[in-house]
């Protein structure tokens, strides 16, 4: 074969080699294009799911900060006895069964509120506790009455994580 033949083979396949190529870089895009379509359809029809369950764990929880907040949980549980020691083995032991109630609401909250969550418990269980460290504080019903007078003068620990919650809620419409 001479040398003329040969260009004339190269100029005849080179537009359909760059037809190809053009071809294939298309077809490649059209298909990326059409699985992040299916993809975002996926994730909108999984929000769809999974956004009724999320409100039900944020109500769980607003409700748990609600029931654990000092002020309600005393007027909601009244002294068994006079003892202060029983009256606050019982208020711990409702904050601990309120908190095992919702625990598997974690997972549709941030590790951030939860955390938070987890503070506020935390923190309420160790005012009830401190209170009742106090010697000066003889029955149960002066252990209330300390317990409110110390919420009177700060706020409640689930107030702040309530108002996390919320926002975190604002966050996810």
């Amino acid at each position: 074969m001479d040398t003329s033949k040969i260009l004339e083979l190269l100029f005849y396949t080179l537009p359909a080699v760059i037809t190809g190529l053009v071809a294939f870089y298309f077809f490649e895009n059209f298909v990326k294009n059409e699985n992040n379509r299916r993809n975002f359809i996926l994730r909108q029809e999984n929000q769809k799911l999974a956004l009724p369950i999320r409100l039900q764990a944020f109500e769980r929880l607003t409700l748990f900060l609600e029931r654990i907040n000092p002020a309600k949980l005393l007027v909601r549980i009244a002294p068994l006895s006079e003892d202060k020691l029983d009256y606050s083995n019982l208020l711990v032991q409702h904050i601990e069964q309120e908190f095992e109630h919702n625990l598997t609401q974690q997972i549709y909250v941030s590790k951030e509120a939860w955390t938070i969550i987890l503070s506020a418990k935390n923190t309420t269980i160790q005012i009830i506790r401190q209170a009742t460290l106090n010697k000066e504080i003889a029955s149960s019903h002066k252990l209330r009455e300390a317990i409110l007078t110390e919420l009177g003068n700060n706020q409640a620990p689930s107030s702040f994580a309530l108002e996390f919650l919320k926002n975190e809620l604002l966050g996810i419409f």
